[in-house]
């Protein structure tokens, strides 16, 4: 089962995620903030990370520099989240080594593609399902 990490710290959107995501066959870690987002990356090793952009303290693009300049975990998708998607927003999260941008509010279709792009790559089977999990 492909292992999500969703870092957000609104708790009413982390919640409803997790549970579609959950509802979709996929194992769903959660963490609130950036210093969370970098201890479980790097001890659960996550097939994806879904990130936040607009975190306290250290921000979504600053979390994401530290997880792709780690030799350890550079290799994990990173798919920005944003609630605030202003002009040159999506280049700033490529360019802070995102993999990948989505807005907020979650289009889940939308959202499961990219996901499926990252976990499944080409083994999409029917129904949008993984062949290799």
């Amino acid at each position: 089962m492909p292992k999500i990490l969703i870092v957000e710290d609104n708790e009413l959107s982390r919640d409803m995620l997790s549970r579609r995501l959950r509802r979709r066959g996929y194992e769903v870690i959660v963490a609130v903030d950036s210093s969370e987002a970098i201890a479980i990356v790097m001890t659960d090793r996550p097939d994806v990370v879904l990130m936040d952009l607009g975190l306290p303290e250290m921000d979504g693009c600053a979390t994401t520099r530290i997880l792709k300049n780690t030799e350890a975990t550079a290799g994990i998708p990173v798919i920005a989240l944003t609630a605030h998607a202003g002009h040159g927003d999506r280049e700033m999260a490529l360019e802070a080594g995102c993999d990948d941008y989505d807005t907020k509010p979650i289009e889940l279709t939308r959202l499961l593609a990219k996901i499926h792009r990252f976990v499944c790559g080409p083994e999409v089977g029917p129904n949008g399902a993984c062949r290799t999990h």
